[in-house]
């Protein structure tokens, strides 16, 4: 109770100090040094989804630390993968929604990458999978920091076997590329099956290369998005269908990397994040992921869209078995790496704050005062302050929880669900956002509104016809 006192305090009364937009520095000091990177970033993964399907991903979290209110920056696609690498909204930076093969819109030159801190360290990089942050050749992760990459350039269901257009979607590259090399296509309309082991080989490989190097090393899974399929050895092994199959495989990965850390010597130098882009894609049905009771999944602002798993684990640095409940947000791990790797902080404005300290135990102080969560066309839609939630007015992907769902990989239709008035939510003693509390407590909308105001005015919202001071711009192809 006096938690919750002083968070409400905090709240309404603005105690914090602004945690606005600012260039991520190193502390001073930090519990430990890791040199590694390892970023493994699972796509359209829930956050009910650890369980008896992911037993290395459950020693993952009790080997290191387990975020419980870990957020992505809007749930899809792109915007959230921009976020992950340049530690900004994704409005600052101009990318929102999920980028398709025809888009003429990629992450700008201009925007410095998680990757190419670690390259100006002196750190090997790599990208195993989906990219999906521009398809055109000048937009290709070798142009963002990465020496070599390996994967695809947008999410797998943009291809000519979509279930339900598939006549929109041109065949699928599966793509390789090495700095100072124009990127090749390997492939068209891979079997996705053999997608998460050819990842899996290569991420080995490449550990056992630059084993005494420094590296850094993302990888974000084109699984468990749509379309699911599991290879051999674990297709049926589940007893939670092909989506388990699925998961199983994938936490298979995160074994194997960790064991093969374990067997080179370098995994307490070695720092391993998992996490996910977003919410379930809850309109597949039984082949989309579990949000835990979440209210509603990918494709909104409800908790279930934008709450995702989040673990860390770095032996010697991060204590074993550690929880965070302070909410943070994806944005926040490209400064984490700066403070945790020792790296050189990036010359433009940032919107994240490492981490570093509440993962490794030192502190549970909130690194934001508020969490914005825009989405559509830069619209600010939700706002979380401590244990409050704030949400706006607007229409949301809804699914309809007395409509039976699809077994066969095909979506049902997605229907609207509208906000008519501003609600407000504590997320300690309501985390499913079931009762709208805001009539009881209209210090706290007013005061939340006003901390609101100030990203707006930064980074704009359609909602209330404002155009916001601080974006910057996508590339765009000619």
């Amino acid at each position: 109770m006096l938690w919750r006192l002083l968070m409400l305090l905090v709240c309404v009364g603005g105690l914090c100090a602004c945690t606005g937009p600012h260039t991520s520095t190193p502390a001073a000091s930090s519990p430990s040094s890791p040199r590694n990177l390892i970023l493994i970033l699972a796509d359209d993964m829930g956050y009910g989804d650890l369980g008896a399907s992911t037993p290395h991903l459950n020693q993952l979290a009790r080997d290191g630390v387990q975020a419980t209110a870990c957020y992505t920056a809007q749930p899809v696609c792109s915007a959230s993968r921009a976020a992950i690498l340049t530690g900004c909204y994704p409005n600052r930076v101009g990318i929102s929604g999920a980028l398709g093969p025809s888009s003429r819109v990629g992450l700008s030159l201009e925007e410095e990458t998680l990757a190419e801190l670690c390259q100006r360290a002196g750190m090997r990089t790599a990208l195993y999978g989906k990219w999906h942050l521009g398809a055109p050749p000048h937009h290709s992760p070798t142009q963002h920091g990465f020496d070599e990459w390996f994967g695809v350039p947008y999410s797998h269901d943009m291809w000519p076997y979509h279930p339900e257009s598939p006549q929109a979607w041109p065949p699928l590259p599966h793509m390789r590329g090495v700095s100072g090399t124009l990127d090749e296509v390997v492939s068209y309309n891979d079997d996705p099956s053999l997608w998460t082991q050819r990842i899996k080989e290569s991420a080995l490989r490449y550990i056992e290369t630059h084993a005494q190097q420094r590296f850094c090393l993302y990888l974000p899974l084109p699984m468990p998005h749509v379309p699911l399929a599991a290879s051999a050895n674990f297709r049926g092994r589940s007893s939670a269908g092909v989506y388990g199959d699925v998961l199983l495989e994938l936490d298979d990965l995160v074994g194997a990397l960790r064991q093969r850390l374990r067997d080179l010597g370098i995994e307490e130098e070695t720092l391993v994040v998992f996490t996910s882009d977003n919410g379930p894609w809850l309109s597949y049905g039984t082949h989309a992921g579990s949000t835990g009771g979440l209210r509603e999944g990918k494709g909104s602002v409800w908790e279930g869209g934008i709450r995702v798993p989040f673990l860390a684990a770095c032996p010697g640095s991060i204590p074993p078995g550690t929880q965070v409940d302070t909410p943070f947000m994806l944005t926040d791990v490209l400064p984490t790496a700066v403070e945790a790797l020792g790296l050189a902080a990036p010359r433009l404005t940032t919107d994240g704050r490492s981490v570093w300290p509440l993962l490794c135990g030192t502190t549970d102080q909130p690194p934001h005062e508020l969490l914005g969560f825009w989405y559509e066309r830069n619209e600010l839609q939700a706002v979380r302050c401590g244990p409050w939630k704030l949400v706006y007015p607007h229409h949301y992907r809804r699914m309809p929880e007395d409509l039976p769902k699809p077994t066969d990989g095909r979506p049902w239709s997605n229907s609207t669900g509208t906000v008519v008035r501003t609600e407000l939510y504590n997320l300690l003693d309501d985390p499913n956002e079931a009762h709208d509390v805001a009539y009881a407590h209209p210090e706290v909308v007013r005061r939340i509104d006003e901390l609101a105001e100030q990203l707006r005015a930064d980074l704009g919202d359609s909602l209330r016809g404002r155009k916001g001071s601080g974006a910057r711009q996508p590339a765009l192809s000619p």
